[in-house]
């Protein structure tokens, strides 16, 4: 099992400290929000870079309907080349009520898909370098061949997660596409619930089926735990790594109108659970 942490909201220069004190204490990731309005992550994460030696670098998440294609392989590209080969890109819908409406971004679940599906075949397409061209529904690239830039350092590609309910065939499918699944757990009737142990199960055995048993692929899962070695938190997160689960992501949301104000309490509770480390049974 891997350990990130996700940072909840803070200036640039202190989301770039917090992964440095994250990376001592022992986290294998540091992830920050990418907001409609607010700190760009990409700064963020630039900055991080460059106080960090191993620690991977990403977004929790990036509704992809939000960005031009071609800028969103910019900043990632930009990311993994200053990072020596540390980025991963984490993709979704996104939640419209994080300022969607008030920006006037596309709120329309299904064209939000559709431009989700069109920016990855256009990002994965410009890391694999020139020429390179695209005839979409809703974009058209025409073959670029002026100063192109040089590809991600990490092949095949940058890493990409993409959040698929479980288990609904069409978001599955998606995810399966790609290098790790970020699972939203859904009832018949679509209302959301915690992920289990035997959902991981099922979510694995889906990928190896779709994919195969020896293609690496990821299943991250995110929560909150007390401190680095409360013992229910630990037997929890056991259990899930024994079904199959790669990933947990430390995620203090609740904190996130707090930090994002920059109020001091908050952000020590914040770089107070960093500096603990990460819920493994070995810290």
């Amino acid at each position: 099992m891997h350990y990130g942490f996700v940072y909840p909201g803070g200036e640039a220069r202190a989301a770039a400290e917090a992964a440095r004190e994250a990376e001592a204490a022992g986290w294998d990731g540091f992830f920050v929000w990418d907001p409609v309005w607010g700190v760009d992550a990409w700064v963020s994460l630039a900055a991080a870079a460059m106080l960090t030696a191993r620690i991977r670098l990403g977004t929790m998440i990036t509704p992809v309907s939000r960005y031009r294609p071609w800028q969103l392989a910019n900043a990632t590209t930009t990311l993994d080349r200053l990072s020596i080969g540390r980025a991963i890109l984490a993709v979704g819908l996104g939640a419209i009520d994080t300022g969607f409406i008030q920006f006037g971004e596309v709120t329309d679940r299904k064209t939000r898909a559709e431009l989700l599906d069109e920016g990855l075949d256009i990002l994965t397409g410009l890391w694999r370098g020139q020429p390179f061209s695209y005839d979409g529904r809703h974009y058209h690239v025409k073959e670029a061949t002026h100063f192109p830039p040089q590809p991600p350092i990490q092949t095949p590609r940058i890493p990409i997660w993409v959040v698929g309910a479980w288990n609904w065939p069409k978001s599955m499918a998606r995810a399966v596409r790609y290098d790790g699944l970020l699972p939203y757990v859904l009832n018949p009737d679509k209302t959301s619930r915690p992920c289990t142990p035997a959902d991981v199960r099922d979510m694995r055995a889906y990928v190896e089926q779709q994919r195969g048993a020896s293609e690496p692929f990821d299943i991250i899962l995110e929560g909150e735990t007390p401190d680095h070695s409360d013992t229910s938190a630990l037997a929890r997160i056991a259990a899930l790594e024994e079904a199959g689960a790669t990933w947990w992501l430390e995620a203090m949301w609740g904190e996130v109108g707090e930090a994002v104000a920059l109020k001091p309490e908050a952000q020590q509770r914040i770089r107070q659970r960093i500096q603990q480390g990460p819920p493994r049974a070995d810290t």
